[in-house]
């Protein structure tokens, strides 16, 4: 078995850690990534890949802010 395919393991800190962006960076990821889709060629594979990308990062955003 070649090091990529290996499984990984190891020790980890039990500390707690921060998340890679924030709810706000996140939606507007995905707000920038529909712009790019609404402006893009119709049909073209960068359309339809920010778009799907798009979609599948606003599903898995919560509907309603922490605080709400």
């Amino acid at each position: 078995m070649d090091d990529l395919a290996s499984s990984v393991t190891g020790t980890y800190s039990d500390a707690p850690r921060e998340a890679l962006i924030t709810l706000i960076e996140a939606r507007d990821v995905v707000r920038l990534l529909l712009h790019f889709a609404e402006t893009h060629n119709h049909g073209s594979d960068e359309k339809r890949d920010a778009y799907a990308l798009a979609t599948d990062l606003a599903g898995r955003l919560p509907s309603k802010w922490p605080d709400q």
